[in-house]
């Protein structure tokens, strides 16, 4: 029989802080991970123990393999304390100790669990790589009900292992990946192995939503990926940030499709670039077809401009590109909602998509399939002939989406080609650390 302790969550991490019983403990313990969740397991099953007692000695050993093994799924096992439970496990519970200890350390193997079974299921450590998410935090309330009451729901070792199973993907890709990773640590190859840790990680953050249509985007591939009910329906290559103006990485949401877009020039752009060549050569304003813009949003003719007199410190204008062919933008822009004002969008320099060396944008990400991408996500009302026919000073068009499409940028450079093969890419943008 388990038994009660109705100790509050508060106590267990003041355990924590201060807890030096027998050789088990002698490590510094840190606060648990997932306090809020271990609180809500607890709560569930009436805090009562769960993994410590006789009974339970095939569900820890289960538990144990499992966080021993975790790098081959991408983590590291001493995320989850291993070594502290392996004591707790070896030589703590040959002691007798009282009600409190125990459940203490019932505390820790449920917070390890958790901690496991979301790093299977969401990919680990993906927040610190994205600098905008708005898609996890949708789902984390979701995510978080669907493991816990699956876990507090447990009561053998078999009923573990098959919700460990549940949580990880089945696909071939991911199956690849995984056989990959374990090949490569038994090679000691650990640069390829961190790239490979990194995109399985992605991997199951990416497909764990089960979006109905999503746009992924890797800068480690420069490539684009539109899917539908988890089915590839598009690929196309990509121009992405240089590694001096990298493209960032973010989940955010497609809205809405520009046609005939203009190109508003960012700032540092026209002070870094375009101002010290007009200044230079004026009548590249026109024939680049920009247009210069006051402060109110009014048209300046720039022929009339003295141009000399303007620097980094005083340039009381902004620019724009004029609609068409030509444009930087090319003659669609698919708007996103991250805060970053880098989005997808069509090219005036289609010739770039033939390079081996893609990374050449200031951020923003041309596609080099923009028409059959847009569509796809406007349900095949994209008017064609329109954008073929190159109007010059076409009005832009907003054309909205009939649902949010989610878009996920992501640094897989690791990643399966169409031959069911793993390439490699470079790390340009050095966030691996791979030398």
């Amino acid at each position: 029989m388990k038994r009660q302790f109705k100790a509050p969550i508060v106590s267990f991490i003041l355990f924590l802080c201060c807890f030096n019983q027998t050789s088990v403990a002698k490590e510094t313990a840190q606060d648990v991970l997932y306090p809020v969740l271990v609180n809500k397991f607890y709560a569930v099953t009436h805090q009562q123990l769960f993994w410590v007692g006789t009974s339970a000695t095939a569900m820890r050993t289960t538990l144990l393999a499992k966080l021993d093994s975790a790098a081959y799924i991408g983590t590291d096992r001493d995320r989850y304390r291993y070594n502290q439970l392996l004591k707790i496990n070896e030589e703590g519970l040959k002691v007798r100790n009282d009600s409190t200890t125990l459940m203490q350390w019932d505390m820790l193997f449920t917070d390890a669990a958790i901690a496991y079974c979301k790093d299977l299921y969401q990919g680990n450590g993906i927040s610190t790589w994205l600098k905008y998410d708005e898609w996890s935090e949708r789902y984390e309330g979701v995510d978080n009900i669907f493991i816990i009451d699956h876990l507090v729901g447990i009561k053998s070792t078999n009923e573990l292992s098959a919700f460990i199973h549940l949580l990880e993907s089945n696909s071939k890709e991911y199956l690849t990946y995984k056989t990959e990773l374990k090949t490569l640590y038994t090679l000691h190859n650990t640069a390829k192995a961190k790239q490979v840790a990194l995109s399985m990680n992605f991997y199951r953050w990416l497909y764990h939503f089960k979006f109905e249509k999503c746009i992924v985007v890797n800068i480690g591939s420069a490539t684009l990926k539109y899917y539908e009910n988890g089915k590839e329906l598009l690929f196309s290559k990509l121009i992405v940030g240089k590694s001096t103006t990298p493209t960032p990485l973010f989940a955010a949401t497609c809205r809405e499709v520009i046609l005939y877009p203009y190109w508003t020039v960012p700032r540092d752009i026209i002070l870094k670039e375009l101002l010290p060549k007009y200044k230079k050569s004026p009548e590249l304003v026109n024939a680049e077809n920009m247009q210069v813009l006051d402060t109110k949003g009014n048209l300046v003719n720039p022929d009339t401009m003295t141009w000399a007199r303007y620097n980094n410190n005083y340039f009381p204008f902004n620019l724009r590109q004029s609609t068409g062919c030509d444009n930087s933008l090319g003659v669609i822009k698919f708007n996103l909602t991250s805060p970053f004002g880098v989005y997808l969008h069509d090219t005036n320099v289609k010739g770039l998509f033939k390079s081996t060396n893609r990374y050449r944008s200031h951020g923003c990400m041309r596609v080099e399939k923009d028409v059959a991408l847009g569509n796809f996500i406007l349900n095949n009302k994209l008017d064609t002939s329109f954008l073929r026919a190159c109007v010059k000073g076409e009005q832009p068009k907003t054309v909205p989406l009939e649902k949010d499409i989610p878009v996920l940028v992501v640094y897989m450079t690791a990643e399966l080609n169409d031959n069911g093969v793993i390439k490699y890419y470079p790390d340009v943008y050095h966030l691996l650390h791979l030398d």
